[in-house]
């Protein structure tokens, strides 16, 4: 009777942590970008002034696996989808992605660049996408192998600083 009434308390306990808890299927697409960046509701989190104003810089130098998406760009499409769904005007949202090394790949015109959609949407979007001048020099990219909209800079190192003397603050993820 003592081991029934152990599972029983075990599995309420569980039923109760439950809903709690978000897995895959608890995200959707955003309203900014649909197709990219799917974000989850958090009801508890703290809430943010309409008023909020953001001016974020990501790095990427890890490229995306074949046939996929870069991770850095999809969580800059998260970033833009999560805070207009709290009602963050777009006009609000100032982001910027600086890529260099292996990840310059992902922004190179060609069939089978999985990210050619996603970068049109975040330069849509007025997401500045910035290309490493000093990565372009190495591989041999031309301004005109670029997706349409990426910006070359003179090196990643110049743009993270300019992008910081504008106020822009670099999130980690």
């Amino acid at each position: 009777m003592s081991m029934i009434r152990s599972i029983l308390s075990a599995t309420a306990a569980l039923l109760l942590v439950a809903p709690a808890l978000a897995g895959p299927d608890d995200f959707k697409p955003g309203m900014a970008i649909p197709a990219f960046g799917k974000v989850a509701s958090v009801p508890d989190a703290e809430r943010l002034s309409k008023d909020a104003v953001f001016k974020i810089a990501f790095d990427t130098a890890a490229p995306a696996e074949p046939g996929k998406v870069n991770r850095t760009l999809e969580s800059a499409a998260r970033f833009l989808n999560m805070h207009e769904a709290v009602g963050i005007p777009a006009a609000n949202i100032k982001l910027a992605v600086v890529v260099h090394g292996g990840a310059s790949a992902d922004l190179v015109v060609g069939e089978g660049n999985a990210n050619a959609p996603l970068v049109a949407a975040l330069i849509k979007h007025r997401v500045r996408i910035i290309l490493c001048g000093q990565t372009a020099a190495y591989r041999d990219i031309e301004k005109s192998d670029l997706l349409p909209g990426v910006e070359i800079a003179l090196s990643a190192m110049t743009a993270h600083a300019k992008l910081q003397q504008d106020g822009y603050t670099l999130n980690p993820f």
